[in-house]
């Protein structure tokens, strides 16, 4: 255990442990609220509309730079353009002046993220990124700044104060930075008409990719791998079968391989107690529920999972079957959380 659930419920402790106290901190969460509101409230709707659209028009990459914390909302910025199909890179600024500027080409665009907009590195590099042609945007929150008369276009981001109680520590800047860059971003997006397969296509190792991307056919298990049994096989001859394909179930199929049935290890158990010793007589075909869930290979596999969860009670498995009814998989719950969905 440890020592903070101690400290919370012991007065005692109090005295020589930093607390936090809730009432000042609700009221920092309520400060937060007013000066994000500013920035909403005085956001200049032409120039973010002005902005927005000369990077929809872009023909090249969207270069996002800034420095110290600017920096990393500049990268975090890029990182969700590029999740979204959109062409962009962080470039920093002191890498580019010292050789990484060659990747600029007249077909870009740059965006510079300042809350001063008299960052060295940014105004030392504005010359420099001018001579290569591309096209120049600074993002600052300062009335008048070096930036301003620098570049091509400037977008200024309103900022009443930083939470900071010294007005200091950039804590509301680069607050509204990302809250504007984000949701540029999903403007792009709209615009583009990105589609949830097109943003799954960006994201194939994640859950979300999975879910839209995956099919059945992906994460079945078909041939070899299926349980597979006759109507008329003796239940206790297909123990075997039932136990080894680590499905915990078998399909009963005819000759030509439709589908009749299935047969659990749940039936087992409830078969073994029901018939005890007359088990050993009963046919799989007897026992076997003649109404299963079944899905298609082409179906999408989150969608498998949610018909295994649906009610009347969820199950583990689902046949998978062709157009004629005939069973060319199995796709099982275990299955699926194993594929990360």
């Amino acid at each position: 255990m440890g020592s903070l659930p101690h400290i919370l419920a012991d007065p005692s402790s109090q005295k020589s442990a930093q607390l936090i106290d809730p009432i000042k901190l609700k009221n920092l969460f309520k400060s937060q609220q007013k000066y994000l509101n500013t920035f909403f409230d005085k956001l200049d709707n032409t120039q973010t509309h002005v902005f927005t659209q000369t990077l929809l028009n872009s023909t090249g990459t969207i270069f996002i730079t800034g420095v110290g914390k600017s920096g990393f909302v500049s990268k975090n910025i890029s990182q969700t353009f590029v999740s979204l199909g959109i062409k962009s890179q962080f470039l920093s600024p002191v890498d580019a002046l010292h050789g990484d500027i060659g990747i600029l080409t007249d077909n870009d665009v740059l965006v510079m993220f300042s809350k001063s907009g008299n960052s060295e590195e940014l105004v030392k590099l504005v010359p420099c990124a001018r001579a290569k042609g591309a096209f120049l945007i600074s993002v600052t929150s300062t009335e008048a700044n070096a930036l301003m008369g620098l570049c091509d276009l400037n977008v200024h981001l309103p900022l009443e104060r930083e939470l900071c109680p010294f007005d200091l520590a950039p804590t509301t800047s680069t607050a509204i930075q990302m809250v504007f860059g984000c949701t540029v971003a999903i403007a792009l997006m709209d615009a583009k008409n990105l589609t949830k397969e097109g943003y799954a296509a960006n994201h194939p190792a994640g859950r979300i990719g999975k879910s839209l991307i995956f099919k059945v056919k992906d994460v079945m298990k078909k041939q070899e791998e299926l349980p597979l049994c006759k109507e008329g096989d003796l239940i206790m001859d297909q123990l075997v079968e039932l136990t080894s394909k680590g499905c915990g179930c078998l399909l009963v199929v005819d000759d030509d391989y439709r589908l009749i049935g299935t047969f659990t290890d749940g039936d087992l158990r409830r078969t073994l107690k029901a018939s005890k010793e007359g088990i050993f007589k009963l046919t799989v075909g007897q026992m076997c529920n003649r109404n299963p869930r079944s899905i298609g290979a082409d179906r999408m596999a989150v969608e498998a999972m949610q018909k295994m969860e649906a009610p009347p009670s969820p199950v583990q498995f689902l046949p998978v079957m062709d157009e004629q009814n005939m069973v060319i998989g199995i796709v099982t719950l275990h299955g699926l959380v194993s594929a990360g969905l």
